[in-house]
């Protein structure tokens, strides 16, 4: 069973900037798109991030500019580094991985982003 773990999350100040990483059970090569999601309470989850087969990116506006997504397929590791970070940005992220039409998710990491 392919598993996805995250870890990363954590506290921080307006203004400042966590990575999120994403260990995967096997290949993140084999994962042809691999993506973070977020969801904040009450509200529905929200495309953050993606990568998909030759390191093609793409973001959601409202992160463009301050978050970057990739991929370490040697580690089997998929980031989100996040910088400029403000309250808008706290809420519990997901690492999603696609092989073939299976989708795989991680179980979530909290950012909290406060002073």
């Amino acid at each position: 069973q392919v598993q996805l773990v995250e870890s990363g999350g954590g506290l921080v100040q307006p203004g400042g900037s966590l990575r999120l990483s994403c260990t995967a059970s096997i290949s993140t090569f084999l994962m042809q798109h691999m993506a973070w999601h977020r969801q904040a309470p009450g509200k529905q989850r929200e495309l953050v991030a993606s990568i998909r087969t030759g390191h093609i990116t793409s973001y959601v506006d409202s992160v463009k500019g301050r978050f970057t997504i990739s991929k370490d397929n040697a580690k089997k590791i998929l980031y989100l580094q996040m910088t400029n970070l403000d309250a808008e940005d706290t809420t519990v992220y997901y690492c999603n991985g696609r092989i073939g039409t299976d989708e795989i998710w991680g179980q979530g990491t909290q950012v909290t982003v406060s002073s």
